[in-house]
Formats: structure tokens, C-alpha cells, sequence
């Protein structure tokens, strides 16, 4: 009956629940089988706070040169701030492997995977602040009330490494609304992202407290069945006390990690030759990390550019972009080939992006505002079909115009691949039923393979 109704999706909240109940005493905690097969089975978010300018990466705009310095018809678009006329880019395009796909010059190495990736150009979404736009493309709503999409992916699929959080955000700091974009909203506590500071490089500094100095790990381990003994008498005459289960599988969780975690956070262990492939700087360490954390079955892993909105060029945009391209390009390359050298990449779907992208207008003479109506992302891996580029922007890259793709249908899209129906995967919460696509999302079919 649980395999019909809903799709299929009663039984997966059942083996959801088997799983979190077996947790502390099973050898191996299975992961939930998806609503159809999977094309992915992990996710990496490669997220570039701020908002990156499509013009100067991905969508390349000829008539910006024509009309530099003008405000043609088209581009009288009223934009967070005042903006003046066109801001042509400094950037040359050209095609990059067997489908010809345009890259910026700023991404020699990436433009190697051209034919590994499907590249979005008809992005849109609703609001052009940062706050509401990290909401919706973390969250699926403006506000940061909802769980993360990488909350409702651990929460329907679960995860395949019981000693590592399935949901990882990594960030040398904190980006704009901070916790609430890997939060768990209204799910249970257990399918919260699990913060780690990339300042540092060792597991101990980004994890605190990973080893206990005081107990050894059999004192701990009698401490913690105790513990946990009395946590679930205490729970059996209150049913479904989502926060005390959450703290008794948190709990449980801690304590496994001291051991899984040193390992799979420790960067060192690579050879110095694969450290050096990709590059210097805390965001190559977290594309490094995220790999290793992929390789240990972490379900979503979303690495965070930088502390704060680094790509939001609000002045002197043509230089800052040069930078923080410089920065990215080896590090995502890289990634990319010891996925696919590893035979990752099939399974492991890479998405990269920000919140909204930048107006080819110009902010103050020399940067770029803020624009939701038409920007750039990518996707390689996990079922994508590479070498193909959907959708387009106008003439300028100020409006998607072809092809339009919203947030909720790259949630869908995403969620599609990871095998899971974004229509089907709900949760009951103050009297209905909501799902990360709210009532909207159609999935993107141009770019799976």
C-alpha cells in the first residue's frame, strides 16, 4: 500500500524513519531508494555569493561594445539602484571544446570541460535584493522561513555515510542571512546543514570540539548509550517530540563523527602534487574538501565563495571580476577532473551559480547592479547532458527572453536528476502540505541526458 500511495513516497518515509531509528545501532545506514531511478546520487553547490555578472562569464553580449556608454531601448529596466548607460565587458569570448560552447577568456582551464557542461542563460528570478534572492535560491521562497534544498534532500533520500552530516555548507565565514539558507525549517532538526568554517584548514579548527580530551572513546561511547537509553524512555511517552529527537540523533551523530570526520576532513592526506593541481587560496581547500567529503558519501556538500557577497560588484567591476574568476577557475577545473578521474563525476552533480547576476548598465561609471530578470548558471555530471547551452538572454543580457528558466524549475531540475519527483516530496506543516518547488517547477529536460 505505502509503495502506491503517493507515488511511491509513503515507503520512503518509512525507510526514512527505519533509518533514523537504526541509526546508533546499525552497522550501515542505507539510504532511501528515490521515487524513480537516479541519474545523481550527490550534489556539490559551488555558490558564488553576491551575485556573478553573466555578460562577463557565460553570455557573451557583442552589441555592448556598439553601444557603450548609451541606454538603448531594451535596457530602460528599472533596477535596484539608479543605473546609467551600458557598461560594455572587457572580456573576449571564445568556443571551448567539440560543441563550441563560448567561454570567457577568464576561465582557460574550465573552458576544458565545456563538453562535461549544460549552461543556463535564461535564469530569472523574483526579487533584486541579496536577501530575499538567497532565500528563494537556497531556500525555494523569499523568506527564510522554509528548509534548504539540501534539507530536503537528506530528509527524502537520507544518506549514505552514517558518521558524516548528509548536508554540509562550507564557508570562510558567513554569507548574507547566514544559517537559515542550510537551515531545516520546519523538517526535523536532523536534516539541518551542518555549518563547517573553511578559515582553517585542520578538521580540529573547523570542527570544534571534534575530540573529547577528557574521556577516552569507550568512556564516551557508555556515557553516550546511557545517555541516549534515558533520552528514548523519556521519548516514549511523548510522541513526536521532533526537537528531542533530533538532539538524541545529533548526539549520536557527534560521536561517530570524532573518528569518520578527522579522515575525510583532513586535506593533508592528498598528495602535495593533487594540492598543488588546485591552486592556492581557502576556496581551491574547499573544492578540495568537497570532493573528499563526495567521496565519502556526504549527500549535498555547498561550498560558499568567500565571506559575506564577494561577487557583488557594485564599483570597479571589470577589475574585481577579472579576480575573483582568476580565483575560481583552477579550483572548479580541477574539481571537475578528479571527479571525472575518479569516476565521480556520473554520479556527483556540480552546480554552479549565485543568487541573481549583474545588469550590463552601469552603476556609478565603472560597476554593475543587481539583476534578477536574466543570468547565467551551469551543471556538469550526474546526468547533465554536457556541450549544451539552454535558453537565452536578450541582446544586452538584461531579460531572459527564450527558454525561460525560474529558481523553482532549477530546484526541480536538480531534483529530478537526484531521482525524486519535486511534486512528491512534501511535508505536512501547519495544516498542508509544502515541497521545496512550492506550487510551481517544471524540470529543465533540454540539459539531462
Amino acid at each position: 500500500m505505502l509503495q502506491q500511495v503517493g507515488g511511491g513516497f509513503g515507503m520512503l518515509g518509512l525507510a526514512g524513519l527505519f533509518a533514523q531509528q537504526a541509526a546508533a545501532g546499525s552497522e550501515t545506514l542505507s539510504s532511501a531508494v528515490p521515487h524513480f531511478p537516479a541519474k545523481a546520487k550527490r550534489v556539490i553547490f559551488l555558490f558564488m555569493s553576491g551575485g556573478p555578472s553573466q555578460i562577463d562569464t557565460f553570455d557573451p553580449k557583442p552589441h555592448l561594445q556598439k553601444y557603450d556608454g548609451q541606454r538603448p531601448a531594451g535596457t530602460d529596466i528599472r533596477t535596484e539602484r539608479k543605473t546609467g548607460g551600458i557598461l560594455a565587458s572587457n572580456v573576449k569570448f571564445a568556443p571551448a571544446g567539440e560543441s563550441g560552447l563560448m567561454f570567457s577568456e577568464l576561465f582557460p582551464e574550465l573552458s576544458k570541460h565545456a563538453d562535461d557542461m549544460a549552461i543556463i542563460n535564461s535564469m530569472h528570478t523574483d526579487f533584486p535584493n541579496h536577501a530575499p534572492a538567497l532565500c528563494m535560491m537556497n531556500l525555494g521562497t523569499l523568506t527564510p522561513t522554509r528548509p534548504s534544498m539540501g534539507s530536503w534532500l537528506t530528509y527524502g533520500l537520507g544518506t549514505e555515510n552514517k558518521d558524516l552530516p548528509g548536508y554540509l555548507a562550507l564557508c570562510p565565514g558567513y554569507p548574507v542571512v547566514g544559517p537559515k539558507l542550510w537551515g531545516n525549517g520546519f523538517l526535523p532538526g536532523e536534516f539541518q546543514g551542518t555549518y563547517i568554517d573553511t578559515k582553517q584548514a585542520t578538521p580540529e579548527a573547523m570542527i570544534p570540539h571534534l575530540r573529547n580530551s577528557e574521556l577516552s572513546a569507550m568512556v564516551q561511547k557508555e556515557q553516550l548509550e546511557l545517555i541516549s537509553a534515558i533520552n528514548r524512555q523519556h521519548l516514549t511517552n511523548r510522541s513526536r517530540q521532533m526537537d528531542l529527537e533530533s538532539r538524541i540523533t545529533t548526539m549520536e551523530l557527534a560521536y561517530r563523527m570524532q573518528f569518520e570526520a578527522m579522515q575525510a576532513f583532513d586535506i593533508s592526506r592528498e598528495t602535495e602534487s593533487t594540492r598543488e593541481a588546485y591552486g592556492p587560496g581557502k576556496f581551491a581547500e574547499s573544492c578540495l574538501l568537497a570532493r573528499r567529503l563526495t567521496e565519502h558519501g556526504v549527500r549535498m556538500v555547498q561550498v560558499y565563495y568567500g565571506n559575506g557577497q564577494p561577487w557583488d560588484t557594485h564599483a570597479n567591476h571589470l577589475e574585481k571580476n577579472a579576480k575573483l574568476c582568476g580565483d575560481i577557475d583552477r579550483p572548479i577545473a580541477q574539481l571537475l577532473t578528479d571527479l571525472k578521474n575518479r569516476g565521480l563525476l556520473e554520479e556527483t552533480l556540480v552546480v554552479w551559480g549565485g543568487e541573481f547576476g549583474r545588469t550590463p548598465t552601469s552603476e556609478g561609471g565603472s560597476g554593475r547592479d543587481h539583476n534578477p530578470f536574466g543570468f547565467s548558471m551551469w551543471m556538469a555530471g550526474g546526468g547533465v547532458k554536457g556541450g549544451v547551452r539552454h535558453g537565452a538572454t536578450d541582446e544586452f543580457g538584461f531579460r531572459a527572453v527564450h527558454d525561460k528558466v525560474h529558481v523553482h524549475d532549477l530546484h526541480a531540475t536538480i531534483l529530478h536528476l537526484m531521482g525524486i519527483d519535486h511534486q512528491k516530496l512534501t511535508y505536512e506543516y501547519s495544516g498542508r502540505n509544502f515541497r521545496l518547488t512550492d506550487v510551481h517547477g517544471h524540470v529543465v529536460k533540454n540539459i539531462i541526458a
